[in-house]
């Protein structure tokens, strides 16, 4: 009776078996290449580095006219002297004008009419217009008010002839007398009392102020034709009726107001003075730090003196707080600074570019300095000029605290340094240390912004994103960067603005070159595969740029990482409306333009066999074959590409026409393909229908010298030789005895998969006597002894073959031959002892790796092997055959 671990090996495993859904350690990924369902690798899309250094590459699709200059001069008379002007910190609001209707004409319910004035004689307005002059000077030294208010006893004392009245909740002034009035209407409560007499000006703001701080009586806001009688009668002198009010209160709030008068009066000359002895610390600062430092600049006449004058400027008035652009002396500074950029020099033109930056101007002066960074960051060679300058940390200022949309060409120019010098690797951690990244990602989201609100792409926001996202190109280079992206979300961003401006071929080259660089690492390209939206955007790219190579070839490969180790991201992207078709008809067009690629050949030529870069059409379709093997992986995808017939056919129409010496990553990639698809055994499967061509096309790749050809043509034929069909294929051409062969090879993958095409064949009865021609059964207890102790997949392999070759043993010298079944016996013995099997110099991983393959894989099938040939074994020595 058989135990259940020989009943498990009586029911053959297939060759390729489909991957168990177990968390993965790290040691495993060694096995990746062991699957039957293998992801593809490739290179990055090459970018060739510009010649020269523009805002517009030579690839660019702008044409010279709808695109800014990278060329131009900037001179002294380019920057303006309004912009030298110190601007005020506080900025005032216009003022309202609004024409006062004219008074309707007087009736008999008011009694007071007003009468038209004559006009005023301009002399006598100069003369008001002096004295309130006089007067406002006076306000502002603290000496129009008294130094201190005289207490209700005292005031009571003094009397002014004079007699106003005014009714309302405000103010009523009677002989010098401000009087609040009660919210009754009635006779006054006391006499009147004295306030000192203030100066006309001071009268008449108290008046104001009281007008300004009272409010009318309830009865008279109410709006009713009685309060509005009462109001008009009572301010006319000669009405009758005086209302009698209490006016203790009001004049102990007039004396509470003038108090507050005099302390803030007090408190701002008191300003006024620090502010006064401020200045004069200024004055003697500039005279004796900064002014003699214009006058070297202006008749010093040796470059290296300049720019070290300009040094000492720089300092000094950072020191001196000047800069900024509040400081009053500040035309003079920009006015000196200005006429030093005529003298051409590259190094002073920094300098002084640095101090132009610091002290903020604006406007077309902030364009011109901008540029004039631009025109000489052009040069490579001035690199070490800016960094040693910091000019790096000025341009980044600029954008972080200056208007984008009223600045947008100063923007450009100082965007495209940044650009520059983002391609010297001397510079990516002084711009990542900066907010470099988080910066220009502000940048990016302000247009976003923009863009939504307006509802159209600006051409001027394209010139800038242009900028923009090639400078992030380069930062993506280090890690730091990376991580930035990550922590700030940087990546759905940029999948927004790739929607936006997607015809802006420009725009969306850079990005996706930006995430050409980022998927190739796994937390980044996680990260993208988790933004839904970015499938169905790159499919919308690939149909608007069909034939655009350099988009189309980073778009696929991008999707190449993302689908790789991703089974989500593969059923993301397959159930994206078109997303199959797409693909074929993308396919389908790069194949046509390969095939006219093509020189034809003469008689006798033969193509050459020296490495060369991938044509573009080739390099797009290494890239797509790649997609497709990655989406055969998802058991629910791949069997719907294998009842593609367009796929397919373009899959082995590329292994008609195509060389592995031609282009050896295109064949060895589309292998991986049809081995991908050829492990799902269905019925409408186009691979199975064209099982027998397939395995006619494998034979030339068998016999190259390619050794990863060679591989991938062993991997397809393990899937098809689980087909009886291909097993008489594999015989009547003499392929078992290639796979015999390749045991030999020092390659564990190659004797991997070679050893499950022998075991499939040894499945069928008939075929199993094969294993001894060219010495196959020592071949294989040869490869059990090198490989087993560090390879317990193919250790098992090997075992199963044997197992099934010795099927129908009765003597295991007469089987596997004496010398191979002592080695045996030997061996699985030795392999079964976990103590010398797993006594391996490996780290912790890998001996758990080693130990999980060797328990569940190797273990069952050595044991059940090594029973069956001690059964069948003897160790009595046969006796010699007498002599006569």
């Amino acid at each position: 009776m058989l135990s259940p671990n020989d009943r498990k090996l009586e029911k053959l495993d297939p060759f390729y078996r489909p991957p168990v859904s177990k968390q993965k350690t790290s040691a495993e990924i060694i096995s990746e290449a062991r699957n039957a369902l293998r992801t593809v690798r490739t290179q990055r899309p090459f970018t060739p580095q510009e010649e020269q250094r523009k805002l517009f590459g030579p690839a660019s699709s702008r044409t010279p006219e709808s695109r800014p200059p990278s060329s131009f001069s900037v001179h002294a008379s380019s920057f303006e002297s309004s912009d030298s002007r110190p601007i005020s910190g506080a900025r005032l609001s216009p003022l309202e004008l609004k024409p006062k209707a004219p008074a309707s004409p007087a009736t008999e319910e008011d009694p007071c009419p007003s009468f038209p004035k004559p006009p005023v004689d301009p002399v006598k307005i100069r003369r008001i217009s002096n004295a309130r002059a006089r007067l406002f000077r006076a306000a502002s030294q603290g000496a129009l008010l008294p130094d201190r208010t005289l207490p209700p006893a005292q005031a009571k004392k003094r009397v002014e002839p004079k007699e106003t009245v005014m009714m309302g909740d405000s103010v009523m002034k009677r002989n010098g007398l401000y009087l609040a009035e009660s919210n009754a209407v009635g006779r006054l409560k006391s006499p009147p009392l004295q306030l000192p007499y203030v100066a006309d000006f001071s009268e008449i703001k108290e008046r104001e102020m009281f007008q300004g701080a009272t409010s009318t009586p309830s009865h008279l806001r109410s709006g009713g034709d009685q309060g509005r009688r009462h109001l008009r009668a009572s301010s006319c002198p000669n009405s009758s009726g005086w209302s009698r009010l209490d006016t203790r209160a009001g004049v102990i709030q007039v004396h509470e107001r003038i108090w507050k008068i005099q302390e803030h009066t007090r408190e701002a000359s008191k300003a006024e003075l620090q502010e006064k002895d401020t200045e004069v610390e200024v004055d003697a600062f500039w005279n004796t730090r900064i002014v003699p430092i214009l006058h070297a600049l202006e008749k010093e006449e040796n470059i290296e003196m300049v720019c070290a004058a300009c040094t000492q400027l720089h300092l000094a008035l950072e020191e001196g707080n000047m800069l900024g652009n509040k400081f009053k002396r500040r035309s003079i500074l920009l006015k000196t600074l200005y006429k030093l950029v005529d003298v051409g020099s590259d190094l002073l033109s920094l300098k002084l570019a640095k101090i132009i930056l610091a002290l903020k101007v604006s406007g077309k002066n902030l364009l011109n300095v901008c540029k004039l960074i631009f025109k000489i960051s052009r040069s490579e060679k001035n690199d070490s000029l800016i960094q040693n300058d910091s000019i790096l940390e000025s341009l980044l200022e600029v954008l972080r605290s200056e208007d984008l949309q009223a600045n947008t060409e100063a923007f450009l120019y100082c965007l495209g340094t940044i650009k520059f010098i983002s391609g010297n690797p001397g510079f990516l951690h002084e711009m990542i240390s900066k907010g470099a990244v988080e910066i220009l990602m502000n940048l990016i989201k302000q247009i976003n912004e923009n863009t939504k609100k307006s509802g159209t792409c600006l051409p001027n926001s394209g010139h800038l994103l242009v900028q923009v996202t090639a400078t992030l190109r380069n930062l993506v280079d280090s890690p730091l960067a990376r991580s930035k992206f990550l922590s700030i979300s940087a990546l759905p961003q940029l999948c927004t603005v790739m929607g936006q401006y997607m015809g802006d071929k420009d725009v969306c080259t850079n990005i996706a070159r930006i995430f050409s660089k980022l998927t190739i690492y796994h937390d980044c390209c996680v990260a993208l595969a988790n933004y839904s939206r970015c499938y169905a955007l790159f499919l919308n790219l690939i149909n608007k740029y069909q034939k655009k190579q350099d988009l189309i070839v980073r778009i696929v490969f991008i999707l190449g990482n993302l689908t790789a180790k991703n089974n989500p991201a593969r059923e993301q992207f397959s159930k994206v409306k078109g997303s199959i078709p797409t693909l074929l008809s993308l396919f389908h067009t790069f194949h046509e333009l390969d095939l006219r690629s093509r020189k034809p050949m003469g008689e006798g030529e033969e193509r050459s066999k020296a490495p060369r870069r991938p044509a573009q059409a080739e390099d797009v379709l290494i890239k797509l074959t790649r997609v497709f093997a990655n989406l055969a992986i998802h058991p629910g995808v791949g069997p719907a590409i294998a009842a593609q017939p367009r796929i397919v056919g373009l899959l082995l129409a590329t292994l008609e026409y195509k060389s592995i010496d031609e282009c050896e990553e295109l064949v060895i990639n589309t292998m991986a393909t049809i081995n991908n698809l050829s492990y799902y055994q269905v019925k409408n499967s186009v691979i199975q229908d064209k099982k027998l061509y397939i395995a006619e096309l494998l034979i030339k790749l068998l016999v190259s010298n390619n050794m990863d050809g060679i591989l991938e043509a062993v991997r397809v034929f393990g899937n098809l030789s689980q087909d009886r069909d291909i097993c008489d294929f594999i015989v009547q051409k003499n392929v078992h005895k290639f796979m015999i062969a390749l045991l030999d090879a020092k390659h564990q993958d190659i004797c991997f998969s070679a050893c499950g095409v022998l075991l499939n064949l040894t499945v069928d009865k008939d075929k199993r006597a094969i294993l001894k021609e060219g010495g196959g059964i020592q071949k294989l207890v040869d490869c059990l002894r090198d490989v087993g102790p560090t390879d317990w997949q193919l250790a098992c392999l090997v075992c199963k073959t044997l197992w099934n070759f010795s099927e129908n043993i009765t003597n295991a010298s007469s089987c596997f031959g004496d010398e191979a079944t002592n080695t045996l016996l030997a061996l699985l013995s030795s392999f079964l002892d976990e103590e010398l099997a797993l006594d391996g110099s490996f780290d912790q991983d890998l001996k758990h790796y080693h130990k999980l393959h060797w328990e569940t894989e190797f273990k069952p099938v050595a044991q059940q092997l090594l029973n069956r040939i001690q059964s069948h074994h003897t160790f009595l020595e046969p006796l010699p055959i007498p002599s006569f």
